[in-house]
């Protein structure tokens, strides 16, 4: 039995990672799930899993990775390994409209949605617009639009194939924000804040800020197409209110999620609306090093605590 396992889907994500555990000789074990097979007798391959499955790997062609994570997730977990960012966190992240009923739960502002499988029950139960529509499974921004009115949201249906892989979708408010100041992510670790930052997103939705995604210098390797020609601009933000810093931390700890960003943005108004949670958090060491830190270092340090306790609880 191997200390760690890391299920992965993507690996230019994980070189960082993998690189920082190589550095520190961590007995792991790499388990790609885009082509995974277990057996239900099998024994746990590591004492800790660390879950780095993305909701997007089917805008890479991998949708079977998605359901084998959730499957292997649940089976390790009954064998008492230690599984970081497990089923329950990583269903968080698969579900918009499991995010928005939580947020409403914890009295967290989120976009008002309306839950949708039929494109004329939506337009009957949406009572203004623009409209932001999003599958239900994200993912790098894949298939968000701005909606003007039903006609619109009926064209975006035309082509029966956009249900797909999840068959659900969300209308959710279009709510204004200063494009020049841009939405918040806050990266958050065992429950305390590891960095914030600010995004500018000039007017792409795929936000992933893995420089393997983008770069800063253009389209990423795994970009979802985007109309906009400017790339995504990531900066630290030192600024960040502590209230906000209590509401992701609050949103991440009811999701069971360990390691993981969270994103809000701020309305003209004064509305602060936190809209995504994401379990796997790609890091961006560039805005990381403005607070003097190394992010897949702290994550490592995490990783190590985790495989320690599970050691002293196996010879206790």
């Amino acid at each position: 039995m191997h200390d760690l396992a890391v299920l992965f889907e993507h690996p230019a994500w994980q070189e960082p990672l993998f690189a920082a555990l190589d550095a520190r000789g961590v007995d792991y074990v790499r388990v790609d799930l885009k082509q995974a097979a277990y057996g239900s007798d099998d024994a746990a391959p590591a004492r800790v899993a660390f879950n780095q499955a993305s909701p997007s790997a089917y805008v890479r062609g991998h949708e079977r990775a998605v359901p084998q994570a959730l499957a292997y997730m649940r089976h390790l977990a009954r064998l008492g390994c230690d599984v970081i960012n497990g089923a329950d966190a990583f269903s968080m992240e698969l579900s918009k409209a499991a995010q928005v009923a939580l947020c409403r739960q914890l009295g967290i502002d989120h976009p008002q949605s309306v839950i949708f499988n039929d494109v004329e029950a939506a337009i009957e139960k949406t009572t203004s617009w623009p409209r932001l529509l999003k599958p239900d499974l994200g993912g790098s921004g894949a298939r968000i639009q701005v909606v003007s009115g039903p006609e619109e949201l009926r064209a975006a249906f035309a082509d029966s194939n956009i249900w797909a892989p999840d068959n659900l979708f969300l209308l959710q408010e279009y709510l204004p924000h200063d494009p020049e100041h841009g939405i918040i992510r806050l990266e958050i670790l065992e429950g305390e804040l590891l960095y914030p930052m600010r995004v500018v997103t000039h007017g792409r939705f795929n936000l992933c800020p893995s420089p393997v995604c983008n770069p800063g210098d253009g389209d990423g390797v795994c970009e979802v197409p985007a109309v906009a020609s400017a790339p995504v601009e990531f900066y630290p933000y030192p600024e960040v209110p502590s209230v906000a810093v209590e509401s992701a931390k609050r949103i991440l700890a009811a999701s069971h999620i360990d390691i993981g960003g969270v994103e809000y943005l701020e309305t003209p108004d004064g509305r602060r609306v936190f809209y995504d949670v994401n379990a796997n958090s790609n890091l961006r060491p560039s805005v990381a090093a403005h607070f003097d830190l190394q992010p897949f270092e702290r994550v490592a340090d995490f990783l190590l605590k985790r495989v320690a306790e599970a050691h002293s609880k196996a010879s206790g």
